[in-house]
C-alpha cells in the first residue's frame, strides 16, 4: 500500500510517471494558487484522498507519492482566481483531467455540474458554481512505462505513398470477416481480414480520423446525436475509450504492429487547434480550469472572450512555450510509444499562429523540424483555419504535405464540364507546381483528393446537386452549399441505365485523374465501393449503419469499381515513371524526363490553345529518362465533353504502336492486351484513356508549353 503523503517531486516530465517505487505527478499552471491531487478507487467511482502538491518550481506543480503504482486513478483540483475578464477561470469544485493522461477510466455524463459558472445562468459565465462534478467526470489512470517502439525501417517513400482515409468504426462496424466484439474497435482495424483487403487494394498508408479521446458535444447529445467524426478532443495523449474493447491502450499498439507487419503505415488525424471545452460558455474539463490564460488564445481587449480561429469556440495558444511543449511531448509519445508514422493536422494554420498571425517559421513548426524523433515522420497540414489570413495553402515549410482543396475543386469542375478549366486542370495534374515548387518543395507536398470525410462521398458527388443534411437537425443549413457536383439528370438514386452508367464512368474518371496526377493521392474509405451518405455532405454527427461502409450490402457494381481502383493502383506501382519525385517540366536535356501537353490534333499546346475556353479535352504525356536509348511514354487522353472526340496521337514518326493500359469507358478499365496501331484514337464522351509506348525520340520545341 502506498504511503499517503507527498514529497517534492520532479518537474522534468509532466503527467504521472511511475519509476518502480512510486509515482511522480507534475502539472503546469503558471497562475494557480494551489493544486490538489485527488485519488480514487479502481473504477473511479469514489474519491479516497486529496493531497496538495507540495512544490511549485518553474511554473510546474509537483509531488512524489511513494508506493503508488500503475493503475492509480486520479484527477486534479486547481485553486486560483475566478476572474473571466482577466482570463482566469479557476474553480476547484471541478475535477480536472491531467493534460498528459495516457488513459482515462470511469464514465462521463453531460451535466450542468461540468460548467464553472452557476446553474440557471448559462448566459452569465462570470457567476461561480460551487457544485462538484467528480461523479460525472472521467478520471486519469497511471500507466506502467512503455517500452520504446522501434520504428520499422521500411517507412513508405513519400512519392510512393497512397493514403486511405478511414474512420475506425465506419470502416469496421459492418465488416463480415471481423468478429462482432472487434467491430468498431482498434482490434477490428488490425484484423487480418481487413488488412488483407487494404493490402490487396494497393494502399500504403492508413490515415485514421481522430482517435484521441473525444466527447460528444452537449448540443448534439441533447438532439440525440453524437460527434461521430471525433473532432472534439478531450485528452490528447489517451486513445478514445469507445475504440477499445477493455480500456487497454495495448490494443492500439497491437493494431499498429499488425498494420506494420503488412507494410502499411499508420497516420493519425490530430486536432490540436481547439479542445472540447468550447467557448466562454463551455464546460470546464481540464485546460480551462488548470490555466485558461496560458492554454487558450484570448481577446486582448477583454480576456473573457476567446479568439475563435478554429470555429469551435476556442483556439489553443501556440505562442506559449508550455503549450508547444505539451503538443511536442504528445506527438513524440504517439510515435515513440504508440508507433504511428505520421500526422495529419486539422486546421493546421492554428499551429503556426504567433501573436501577429501565421508564420511558417513559428516556434512550433521549427520545433518539429529539429526534433530527432518527429522530424523523421510525415507531417500533413490542413492548411487553413477561419481566422484572419487563415488560408495558407502552399505556405507550410519544406517537408510538409498539404491537403490541396484547389486540386479537389478543379478536378470536380473539369469533369462536371465547366468551361475554361484546361489551364488549371493541367496545373493540378502536374502536382500544383505553381503552389508548391517554391523553396525546393516536391510534388509530394500536394495531397491530392477528390473527396474526404468532409463533404460528399464520390458516389454522392455524381448523384446529387443539392446537399441533403436534414438528418443533422439543423434545417439543412450546415455543410458546404457549393460542391461542384452533378446528378446527370436525376437527383439521388435512379434506375435509369444511361444515368447510372454515366455516373459510374465519372467515378472511374475521378479515380483515374487522382492516381495519374503528380503528387500524393488520398482516397476516402469506401469510395472505391460506391459508398453513399444519401447526399449528406456533413455527416459528422451520423453514427449509424447507413453512414458506415455497408460491406454487407455490396453488389456487383461495387466490386467492379473496387476492381477498377485496384487495377489502377497496380498500374502505377508497375510503372515508376508515373511517380515523379521531383517537378518535371519540358526540358532541353535529352537525359531528363519530361511532361508535355497536347491538343486533340496531336500538337504541343500553345498559349492560344490554353485560352480556348470551350475546350474540355487534353493530352498529358509523361516521358521517362532514356534507358538504353529508349524512353517510356505514358500518354493520357482526357475528354470531359459530352461527345466523343478524335485525338491525333503525337510522335507518329517515332512511335508506331501504343499499348492501351486504361480506358474508363470500360467498367473494369484496364485493357493491357489491346494495342493501337492507328495514329487516331476515338475517345468516348466523359472518359479517360491511358496509353503506353517505348520508343526513341527527342523534342526540342518548348515554346508555349509552360502554364
Amino acid at each position: 500500500m502506498p504511503k499517503r503523503g507527498l514529497i517534492n517531486g520532479s518537474i522534468h516530465r509532466l503527467g504521472s510517471t511511475w519509476d518502480g517505487k512510486g509515482v511522480n505527478f507534475a502539472l503546469f499552471s503558471a497562475h494557480a494558487e494551489k493544486v490538489e491531487l485527488c485519488l480514487f478507487n479502481a473504477d473511479g467511482s469514489k474519491e479516497t484522498q486529496r493531497l496538495a502538491l507540495p512544490d511549485f518550481t518553474s511554473n510546474v506543480w509537483n509531488g512524489y507519492l511513494e508506493g503508488a503504482g500503475p493503475g492509480t486513478v486520479y484527477g486534479y483540483r486547481v485553486y486560483g482566481p475566478y476572474q473571466p475578464d482577466l482570463g482566469h477561470r479557476f474553480n476547484h469544485h471541478k475535477l480536472l483531467l491531467d493534460p498528459y493522461a495516457r488513459q482515462l477510466c470511469g464514465k462521463f455524463a453531460w451535466s450542468a455540474l461540468h460548467y464553472g459558472y452557476a446553474p440557471n445562468s448559462r448566459d452569465d459565465d462570470q457567476s461561480f458554481d460551487t457544485r462538484d462534478n467528480a461523479s460525472q467526470m472521467y478520471k486519469c489512470v497511471v500507466l506502467p512505462a512503455q517500452a520504446a517502439f522501434v520504428p520499422q525501417q521500411n517507412r513508405i517513400n513519400k512519392h510512393e505513398t497512397v493514403i486511405y482515409e478511414a474512420h475506425v468504426k465506419g470502416l469496421t462496424a459492418l465488416h463480415p470477416d471481423i468478429p462482432p466484439e472487434q467491430r468498431g474497435k482498434f482490434s477490428g482495424i488490425g484484423h487480418k481480414g481487413l488488412i488483407r483487403y487494404l493490402k490487396d487494394l494497393g494502399i500504403t498508408s492508413l490515415e485514421l480520423m481522430p482517435v484521441q479521446s473525444f466527447l460528444d458535444d452537449h448540443f448534439l447529445v441533447e438532439k440525440g446525436l453524437t460527434n461521430y467524426w471525433g473532432y472534439n478532443t478531450l485528452s490528447f495523449f489517451s486513445p478514445h475509450q469507445a475504440y477499445m474493447r477493455g480500456n487497454d491502450i495495448v490494443e492500439f499498439r497491437d493494431m499498429v504492429d499488425a498494420l506494420h507487419d503488412a507494410g502499411i503505415e499508420v497516420i493519425l488525424d490530430v486536432v490540436f487547434n481547439h479542445t472540447a471545452e468550447g467557448g466562454r460558455l463551455g464546460p470546464t474539463f481540464s485546460f480551462r480550469g488548470i490555466d485558461n490564460l496560458s492554454y487558450y488564445r484570448l481577446q486582448a481587449e477583454n480576456k473573457r472572450y476567446y479568439i475563435n480561429d478554429s470555429g469551435c469556440g476556442n483556439t489553443l495558444n501556440f505562442s506559449h512555450p508550455f503549450v508547444v511543449m505539451m503538443v511536442m511531448d504528445c506527438l513524440r509519445y504517439w510515435v515513440s510509444e504508440m508507433g504511428v508514422d505520421g500526422f495529419r493536422f486539422d486546421l493546421a494554420t492554428v499551429l503556426a499562429r504567433e501573436h501577429y498571425g501565421f508564420d511558417r517559421g513559428s516556434g512550433f513548426l521549427d520545433a518539429l523540424h529539429q526534433d530527432p524523433v518527429l522530424s523523421a515522420v510525415k507531417f500533413i497540414a490542413e492548411p487553413w483555419d477561419i481566422g484572419p489570413g487563415g488560408y495558407q495553402l502552399g505556405n507550410f515549410p519544406s517537408g510538409w504535405g498539404e491537403w490541396n482543396d484547389r486540386y479537389r475543386d478543379t478536378m470536380r469542375r473539369f469533369w462536371r464540364g465547366d468551361a475554361a478549366m484546361l489551364p488549371d486542370f493541367a496545373r493540378r495534374l502536374h502536382g500544383s507546381s505553381d503552389i508548391f515548387e517554391h523553396s525546393g518543395r516536391r510534388p509530394t507536398s500536394s495531397y491530392n483528393f477528390i473527396t474526404s470525410h468532409d463533404g460528399y462521398t464520390l458516389n454522392d458527388l455524381v448523384s446529387y446537386r443539392e446537399k441533403n443534411n436534414e438528418a443533422n437537425l439543423e434545417d439543412n443549413r450546415d455543410g458546404h452549399s457549393e460542391n461542384y457536383s452533378d446528378n446527370y439528370g436525376v437527383e439521388g438514386p435512379t434506375l435509369i441505365h444511361e444515368i447510372k452508367e454515366l455516373r459510374q464512368r465519372q467515378c472511374r474518371n475521378f479515380f483515374a485523374t487522382l492516381i495519374l496526377s503528380q503528387g500524393t493521392p488520398l482516397l476516402a474509405a469506401g469510395d472505391e465501393l460506391g459508398r453513399t451518405q444519401m447526399g449528406n455532405n456533413n455527416a459528422y454527427c451520423q453514427d449509424s449503419p447507413p453512414y458506415w461502409i455497408g460491406w454487407d450490402k455490396l453488389d456487383a457494381e461495387s466490386w467492379t469499381l473496387q476492381k477498377f481502383v485496384k487495377n489502377l493502383l497496380a498500374i502505377k506501382r508497375k510503372y515508376p515513371t508515373l511517380w515523379q519525385n521531383f517537378y518535371v517540366h519540358e526540358s532541353m536535356d535529352p537525359a531528363a524526363p519530361a511532361i508535355r501537353w497536347y491538343n486533340t490534333a496531336g500538337e504541343l499546346m500553345q498559349p492560344v490553345h490554353w485560352a480556348q475556353h470551350h475546350m474540355k479535352a487534353l493530352g498529358y504525356l509523361v516521358v521517362s529518362a532514356p534507358v538504353k536509348g529508349k524512353r517510356d511514354n505514358f500518354l493520357t487522353l482526357f475528354n470531359a465533353s459530352n461527345s466523343a472526340l478524335v485525338f491525333r496521337l503525337p510522335l507518329e514518326d517515332l512511335i508506331t504502336e501504343w499499348l492501351v493500359l486504361l480506358d474508363t469507358s470500360l467498367p473494369e478499365g484496364p485493357a493491357q492486351d489491346k494495342k493501337q496501331i492507328s495514329h487516331e484514337w476515338i475517345v468516348p464522351a466523359c472518359s479517360t484513356i491511358l496509353l503506353y509506348a517505348n520508343g526513341v525520340h527527342e523534342i526540342h520545341q518548348t515554346e508555349g508549353l509552360l502554364l
